[in-house]
């Protein structure tokens, strides 16, 4: 940030997360700044003539504080339902209901296009008046939304959070002079576009690492640990050849195979106080399970159908059309799980736990294919799927051996994704910062 400096003289804002900001700068409402909220709709079916594009949240790209155009909404909106309400290019959109566990309402992102649209009902519109900069507003809003500004406008009654626009627009904000205000949207686009280019390219080489981790993990549990070992054909297509004194069987020969179910939540003598571990989904993420994070109680177990799982068993995700099913983690304790999840427990002797971890691992994208019925949308796995799943099954001491020599390999991938993954995450504090370091005056970048 080479030639930033603090401003040469500060005032008092009055506000007190604001702090001071530049002398010549002024401070008043930010509905001074836009021309109000203009509330969206959402019109029609599609008639084939005279349909609009109808912006949704889900067209917010909130990394780049810009409107998205990669799967866009069409709808009939009659002319004079449109006719207040058509954006024109510099508009800012406001999400005005939604929002979710992590993530409140009220995140603003700028419209840069010319086609005709509209917002949908969740949306409102919000012009630029004269001498104030749609660039700069964005920036402001993004500061004021990383600092939960915003908080205290938000009401929710029904699940779903709503934004008084009239309350959030209250708030005072800090602006220069229209000239200013394009010179520290034209630093700021910049410096984001470069920062943003910092985080794709280490996100592209976590991608790449992950990749290469798989595909490590793979080769050794089909192929082995000595490259000149005489091989066999499988007998499975996608296996392909395994070496030649390896063995096979499927999942159901190996293990016991159960899923669990979640207790009703109305009941609170199944919640209150339980001891009892209780597994979701989610917690598939961690790999390796050491801890619950929800309990139930001795009751719950007794009378509802959830699944005890132990030390050893491994679980896979069975449900869900993101990311997690088909992923599998190693239980290191006793709980139970619910019916998202299904535990394997292998019980045959001379085959190991953490080999047919790695295993199914592996086969990672085929169980995410095959759930999905080869293309339909089936979206799920059964116990049955599971147990027809076949695995080449070397010796037990050579399983041990390629379980340790995965584990050393996969140590030096996970240390470079982990410190990859931290840079990526400090990258975006940075880029937050610097937004709010420039919006609010405490750097001048004037001469940047």
């Amino acid at each position: 940030m080479s030639g930033v400096q603090p401003y040469p003289e500060y005032k008092e804002s009055g506000v007190e997360w604001l702090g001071e900001i530049p002398a010549h700068w002024g401070l008043h409402a930010l509905k001074r700044s836009v021309t109000g909220c203009v509330n969206g709709i959402w019109g029609e079916e599609p008639s084939g003539q005279d349909d609009l594009v109808v912006l949704r949240v889900a067209d917010f790209d909130r990394t780049a504080l810009k409107v998205s155009n990669e799967k866009l909404t069409y709808r009939y909106i009659t002319p004079k339902e449109s006719e207040k309400r058509l954006l024109k290019s510099g508009d800012l959109l406001i999400e005005k209901s939604g929002g979710g566990e992590k993530t409140l309402v009220g995140c603003v992102v700028l419209f840069e296009h010319e086609y005709a649209a509209v917002s949908s009902n969740f949306v409102a519109k919000m012009s630029p008046r004269c001498g104030f900069d749609s660039r700069y507003l964005t920036y402001g809003f993004s500061h004021l939304y990383d600092r939960k500004v915003n908080f205290m406008s938000i009401k929710q009654t029904t699940g779903i959070q709503n934004i008084d626009s009239d309350s959030y627009l209250s708030n005072y904000f800090c602006f220069p002079d229209t000239a200013e205000q394009q010179r520290i949207a034209d630093y700021l686009d910049r410096e984001i576009a470069r920062i943003d280019n910092l985080i794709a390219e280490k996100q592209n080489f976590i991608n790449l690492l992950k990749e290469k981790r798989q595909a490590l993990i793979s080769h050794i549990v089909t192929k082995g640990l000595d490259p000149n070992v005489k091989m066999k054909d499988s007998g499975v297509e996608w296996i392909g050849e395994v070496p030649e004194h390896w063995g096979s069987g499927k999942i159901k020969y190996l293990a016991s195979i159960s899923n669990g179910a979640t207790p009703s939540r109305d009941n609170p003598e199944y919640w209150e106080d339980g001891s009892i571990g209780w597994l979701n989904s989610s917690k598939i993420n961690d790999g390796v399970i050491t801890q619950a994070d929800q309990f139930i109680t001795e009751k719950a177990l007794k009378e509802t159908s959830v699944q005890p799982v132990t030390e050893g068993d491994i679980l896979i995700a069975i449900t869900g059309e993101g990311q997690t099913r088909g992923r599998v983690a190693i239980c290191m304790i006793e709980a139970t799980i619910n019916q998202h999840l299904a535990a394997i427990r292998i019980n045959k002797s001379g085959v190991d736990v953490e080999y047919i971890h790695f295993w199914m691992t592996s086969q990672y994208d085929r169980i995410r294919y095959e759930s999905s019925g080869a293309g339909s949308t089936k979206g799920a796995i059964t116990c049955a799927d599971i147990g027809s799943y076949p695995a080449p099954i070397p010796p037990h001491d050579e399983q041990q051996r390629i379980v340790e020599h995965l584990k050393a390999a996969l140590r030096k991938y996970d240390a470079i994704l982990g410190e990859t993954g931290i840079s990526v995450e400090l990258l975006k504090e940075h880029r937050t910062a610097l937004i709010s370091a420039a919006v609010t005056g405490k750097i001048d970048v004037r001469n940047a």
